[in-house]
């Protein structure tokens, strides 16, 4: 039996699979690097194992320092989570091969489907070669790897070679393998997959389907299972066609056969030869743990014949630190606080008062609501989400609100342009317009300025709040002999973590938190602001701003300072977890100066070039 399981993953994946370990009395080993140090995955292990360096090539993809980190805790088998080298069979054989349990598919598996090259291959299908006009758009992909890097989508053949370009060297980053391909793509169709779960004994379980449609980058957002809205013949379809994929490659353990769906048709995507970060709500539909199921699996224990029953629906939610609304800019920090209400399930690899970093995926958690129809799954997690406490960089959180409640969603007629054609709508926050006075008030309470007599009325108060958006607010309220008081609002109580207002007859409670100039009133995050602006904090018209710490990968060719650019040109690439962020030009004009060079580091709200504008 398996005794002690390294993770060869960081972060919510593995941590959800030592909790597995941990309810069945299996020992665990995590390893981390430099820069997860003090992560939570590294904290919750019985062992942890360092692997030096900060970056993925450094580190997680260093195959050869895993096994040897296995080894040396004294684990006894490996499992690789989700990305990273859970889909590289030479790190399965090495795993093998060094005497431990490997926790997923033969290599020869993943093999023949972990490359979307050979698995099209072996479904009958094959890339395209030579990209002629008529085959327009198509989709730039990696061959390895998933979670939508390595991805672009090419409209005009012209964008064709830097698509190419860009999407190797993403996938290189990502996976340690930069090979790509090119293939159709088709607008608007629904993103629906299989899980399905193969042991050594000939049996191979369909555990139902899931709909992935809700995506950005290529990369899932919302997840639900079953698929909504499928007809009775294309759901047995698509279960039919999973086995037959994983029994044409002998599959054993957890993996997931994608499909486009479209037109009542299933176009064949890829397998994926792991477990997929998806896979909680097939766990809450069906009842099942698959992390267990993978480890009795690998002691090559036989599933029962047929899967359990299905049961309600369920629906997945991944909280991102990243901004939509501004090209879903990934955010860092410090995570003061993450909670969520009662009767919602929480997946993370964070707790209070970790810092979010720039080496890696910016996902935060994942919320999952399980209820007996869609209609209540949707209605709970939104309920959830609006309620959960989020204290930190700016989230994703108002995108996955609007998005469950959006008719499009809830009718079910979503398809994978959802957030082409409704994010500006869905990223709209309606922050509440008493939370700066709420701010301000208790701010004052914390400072002991309330109290006391005032024979004269007191000037007004003032106090400036920037929301998440960078809309300023202002607010104003007066001292009194009998509290504070503000113009049409009633205050019913001002504490410093605590303010109840009245207006038109309706009482609120806001319960507010600071952390520096961050103040959280309920939802509502808010930046306090100096009353007079900082005159020497002004750039210069067309400065370009670094969004996110990250580290420039590339400069785009010939350009030099003195030269003319176009409104929208690129002028340089930055990575910052896992991902290339093209920087452009605001404005049609000319390149006065260029502050950095490839390779180099830079930090968030960094001067990195100015484009003066024509």
């Amino acid at each position: 039996m398996i005794t002690s399981v390294l993770v060869a993953n960081r972060g919510e994946i593995a941590c959800r699979v030592f909790r597995t370990c941990h309810a069945l009395g299996i020992r665990t080993v995590a390893v981390h690097s430099d820069a997860d140090e003090d992560a939570l995955h590294a904290r919750v292990a019985d062992a942890a194992v360092r692997l030096p360096g900060a970056t993925p090539a450094e580190t997680y993809l260093r195959g050869d320092l895993v096994v040897k980190a296995a080894i040396a805790a004294g684990a006894d088998a490996v499992h690789p989570g989700y990305g990273f080298l859970s889909e590289n069979a030479d790190f399965a054989r090495a795993v093998r091969d060094a005497g431990l349990v490997w926790i997923g598919p033969p290599p020869e598996a993943i093999e023949a489907m972990a490359s979307k090259t050979r698995a099209k291959e072996l479904m009958g299908l094959a890339p395209l070669g030579e990209v002629r006009e008529e085959d327009l758009p198509v989709l730039v992909k990696a061959a390895a790897g998933g979670g939508g890097r390595g991805m672009r989508i090419v409209r005009r053949l012209e964008e064709l070679d830097a698509a190419l370009e860009g999407a190797g060297a993403e996938a290189a980053s990502a996976f340690g393998d930069g090979e790509v391909f090119v293939e159709p793509y088709l607008e608007n169709g629904r993103h629906v997959e299989v899980q399905i779960l193969a042991d050594t004994h000939g049996t191979v379980w369909a555990l139902g389907t899931r709909d992935c449609s809700l995506q950005r980058r290529h990369q899932k957002v919302v997840e639900e299972a079953p698929a909504p809205g499928l007809s009775d013949r294309l759901e047995e379809e698509l279960r039919t066609l999973a086995v037959r994929a994983a029994r044409a490659v002998s599959y054993v353990g957890a993996g997931t056969v994608e499909f486009l769906v479209a037109d009542d048709r299933a176009h064949f995507l890829e397998m994926n030869t792991r477990l997929q970060v998806e896979h909680p709500v097939t766990e809450e539909v069906f009842g099942v743990d698959l992390v267990a199921l993978q480890l009795q699996v690998a002691e090559g224990e036989a599933l029962a014949p047929e899967p359990p029953a299905a049961r309600g629906h369920a629906v997945e939610a991944r909280l991102y630190a990243e901004d939509p609304a501004r090209d879903w800019t990934p955010q860092t920090g410090t995570l003061h606080r993450l909670a969520v209400p009662d009767g919602v399930r929480l997946d993370t690899g964070y707790t209070d008062g970790d810092g979010i970093g720039v080496h890696y995926d910016p996902m935060l958690a994942k919320v999952v609501a399980h209820a007996p129809t869609r209609a209540e799954a949707l209605r709970k997690l939104a309920g959830a989400l609006e309620r959960a406490t989020i204290h930190g960089p700016v989230t994703n959180r108002t995108l996955l609100v609007n998005s469950l409640r959006h008719a499009e969603f809830t009718s079910a007629a979503m398809d994978t342009g959802f957030y082409d054609r409704h994010l500006a709508r869905l990223t709209e926050a309606a922050p509440d317009p008493y939370a700066p006075l709420a701010a301000a008030l208790a701010d004052a309470a914390g400072r002991s300025r309330f109290g006391g007599w005032r024979n004269v009325p007191s000037q007004p108060q003032v106090k400036r709040y920037a929301t998440a958006d960078g809309e300023e607010h202002e607010v104003r309220y007066r001292h009194t002999r009998t509290g504070p008081e503000a113009d049409g609002v009633r205050v019913v109580h001002a504490g410093a973590d605590r303010v109840v207002l009245e207006a038109d007859g309706v009482r609120r409670t806001f319960e507010v938190a600071r952390h520096g100039d961050e103040v959280y009133v309920g939802p509502t995050a808010l930046t306090a602001l100096p009353r007079f602006p900082d005159p020497a904090a002004q750039l210069a018209p067309g400065s370009l701003l670094a969004p996110m710490p990250g580290t420039v990968v590339r400069i785009a060719p010939g350009l030099a300072e003195g030269a003319q650019v176009e409104a929208g040109a690129p002028i340089l690439w930055l990575e910052a977890m896992k991902m290339q962020h093209r920087i452009t030009a605001p404005a049609t004009g000319t390149l006065t100066a260029i502050r950095v060079s490839e390779g180099q580091q830079v930090a968030v709200g960094a001067l990195l070039a100015v484009v003066e504008p024509a």
